[in-house]
């Protein structure tokens, strides 16, 4: 046994010393690509618990009602499950690749009998215990382990993707609910202050302040609005059916929070930190992406040297030879062999070149995936701060706005040089700002809910 492993080993040793690149772990190729550098410093870098990037979505999203809907989809979606499951079979994957290292075993009994020219039937049987093992001297199982483990860290950030998809998700259905809920709220209130304006035109025009295309104009407008509150209604219906597809139950109503406020994590805009992109799962995966395709161009190049394994046949047989004996003996066997691929109708070089390509697409993929991402948080800080901007200026054009509906409400009231016109124009007015302030305060939501997928939360 010894003589075999050591001519085996020497004649392997000859080979290894042209294959070293096989065993080389992988390292991300920081000297080709900026991109990748400064992706590989911030990884590097020891992670802040405080940044956004690394807040539990509790710490995020504080209303406790939607706090409530998250942990149920959390619990439910099949989605995240499915990811969860993923991990298992990458991990499984992993145990198999790690236990490549030892031996196969294979017992095999059989037993036969045969009898010539009505002779007694001679009986044989065997009993033998086959091991066969691959050392591996070329890299090739290193390789597979290394790949299958990358293949879980690759697992572990989809899940994550997922979550965080889900908890966003979630969150955006959530506060679209609430802003449907406030417009139907404010056009129910403004309806009925329109419903008393078109009884106080009525009464305007039997005091001959108004004539009848007043009084008619004021009820079309009326039932205008009137006319919007079902498409509202509809809509609600639709978005509680979606929430509840999002929470895997069948269609119900949920409540919402009817309060317009939540809080903004600090320090958000003083740039695109890359300790940012670099916590993404998505961008994680792709990058592990990258580290599985690079074993897999290894395992492509090892299958250009030898194979080397050692099988070995022992067990208890009374077949020996041509000869029967009873009782059996027994026996071993011992070889080794060394395989060494000369022509595979140019099989080996094809697949190493397709795992190059495939390499250099994962790599394309990964930096893609890492400008996305920086694109992505830089559209949700800029969304953020211009819509509160944005939210600031439309508060006060609805002061100016009650204000104009109130003097001009006077002016029609006491003949003052005003019509009928102006006091519905003013009211319109005012009902789309205010439409419009909710609109603002949702487009704010969702791009706190976008900054905080786009930096990979959802922990």
């Amino acid at each position: 046994m010894n003589r075999i492993v050591k001519t085996s080993m020497a004649a392997a040793l000859i080979l290894m010393l042209g294959s070293c690149n096989i065993y080389k772990k992988y390292e991300m190729p920081t000297a080709d690509s900026a991109i990748v550098a400064d992706y590989a410093k911030a990884s590097a870098e020891v992670a802040d618990s405080t940044s956004l990037p690394y807040l539990g979505w509790e710490r995020v999203f504080t209303d406790p009602q939607l706090q409530s809907l998250i942990r149920l989809a959390i619990e439910n979606n099949k989605d995240l499950e499915n990811a969860r499951l993923n991990i298992e079979i990458a991990r499984a994957q992993l145990k198999g690749a790690k236990l490549s290292y030892f031996p196969s075993a294979a017992l095999n009994i059989n037993g036969a009998g045969a009898s010539y020219d009505h002779s007694q039937m001679s009986w044989t049987y065997q009993i033998p215990l086959a091991l066969n093992w691959e050392i591996d001297a070329f890299g090739k199982i290193l390789n597979r382990k290394r790949g299958a483990q990358v293949g879980v860290e690759q697992m572990e950030a989809y899940r994550q993707a997922a979550q965080s998809q889900i908890v966003c998700g979630v969150a955006n259905v959530y506060y679209s609910l609430v802003l449907l809920n406030q417009q139907l709220d404010l056009t129910r209130r403004t309806a009925e202050i329109w419903k008393e304006q078109v009884e106080s035109m009525e009464l305007m025009k039997e005091a001959a302040y108004v004539d009848e295309a007043a009084v008619v104009q004021s009820r079309a407008n009326y039932f205008n609005l009137l006319s919007s509150i079902p498409d509202l209604e509809q809509q609600i219906h639709l978005t509680q059916n979606t929430l509840s597809l999002l929470l895997n139950t069948y269609p119900q109503k949920w409540e919402v929070t009817s309060q317009l406020t939540f809080d903004l994590p600090t320090d958000l805009t003083k740039g695109i930190p890359v300790s940012y992109l670099a916590a993404r799962p998505d961008v994680k995966a792709a990058e592990r992406a990258f580290a599985v395709a690079y074993y897999a161009t290894n395992s492509a190049r090892a299958n250009f040297y030898p194979s080397l394994s050692i099988s070995s046949n022992g067990g208890f047989t009374n077949l020996l030879g041509s000869f029967i004996t009873n009782p059996g003996k027994w026996f071993v066997q011992l070889a080794g062999s060394l395989v060494a691929p000369l022509f595979s109708r140019g099989q080996n070089i094809a697949a190493l070149q397709a795992a190059k390509a495939q390499q250099q697409q994962a790599l394309n993929n990964f930096e893609y995936s890492v400008l996305n991402a920086s694109a992505e948080v830089s559209d949700a800080l800029v969304k953020l701060e211009k819509n509160s901007q944005k939210h600031e200026y439309i508060l006060q054009q609805i002061d100016q706005l009650e204000k104009s509906v109130e003097y001009t409400q006077e002016l029609l009231q006491y003949k003052r040089g005003t019509t009928y016109l102006e006091v519905l124009t003013a009211r319109s007015s005012l009902l789309q700002a205010q439409l419009s302030s909710l609109a603002c305060w949702h487009s704010r939501a969702t791009a706190l809910i976008q900054l905080y997928q786009a930096v990979g939360g959802g922990r």
